[in-house]
């Protein structure tokens, strides 16, 4: 933990002109940055610090904030043994510079982002879809993507090849309670019988004795 912390001071005084917003939660350091000073925090933690590994690029979608999406880069030290990650906002329809320069392996990481985010990196050299069929419509990961997709692949026993038809069920229609099993049923559970014969099974404390 102390380390961690004297890391975050090391990088908002080296980087006092990135407005680097260091948060500490559950043993874990995250350093906040504008996406504009991406690759400026991403290269003095990488040849300053020595975080030389990048495990991760991922993406958070936030629908109801201005700046929709988190950039969330996870750095590796194998000679300090520590871990820090490093998380940007992006706009809709904005786009943050590509790391490959520093990290090449954050290649195919950037290409996920935008297959199932949309999230668009600068001066990346093949930004194309990598997880998603060809001709994939929306990105799967936004909060705001119906569960049923937009499409159905399935194969045409009668054409002897595979299909793509639109979806016919609306999710919008669709009715989600997201209740389980054992809450507000409106009737009685298989086993729950015994439960509400109780004699005090309406009185609120089925433990005490009339």
């Amino acid at each position: 933990m102390a380390d961690l912390l004297q890391l975050a001071e090391q990088v908002s005084g080296a980087l006092k002109g990135a407005a680097v917003k260091p948060v500490m939660a559950v043993g874990d350091l995250t350093l906040e940055v504008p996406a504009s000073r991406i690759l400026d925090v991403l290269a003095h933690l990488k040849d300053v610090q020595d975080f030389k590994i990048l495990v991760d690029v991922c993406g958070l979608d936030w629908p109801s904030r201005p700046r929709r999406f988190d950039v969330v880069y996870h750095l590796l030290s194998l000679t300090r043994n520590m871990r820090v990650r490093v998380k940007a906002q992006v706009g809709e329809g904005e786009a943050i510079a590509s790391a490959i320069a520093l990290y090449p392996a954050a290649g195919w990481f950037e290409r996920e982002a935008f297959d199932m985010y949309g999230i668009a990196f600068a001066d990346h050299p093949d930004l194309r879809r990598i997880l998603t069929d060809y001709g994939f419509s929306g990105y799967p990961l936004r909060k705001d993507f119906p569960l049923t997709g937009h499409v159905e692949l399935r194969y045409d026993d009668e054409l002897k090849r595979v299909v793509y038809q639109p979806v016919h069920l609306v999710q919008e229609f669709r009715d989600f309670d997201f209740m389980s099993p054992w809450e507000g049923a409106p009737h009685i559970l298989p086993g729950d019988e015994k439960a509400a014969m109780a004699p005090n099974a309406t009185s609120g404390d089925p433990g005490k004795k009339p």
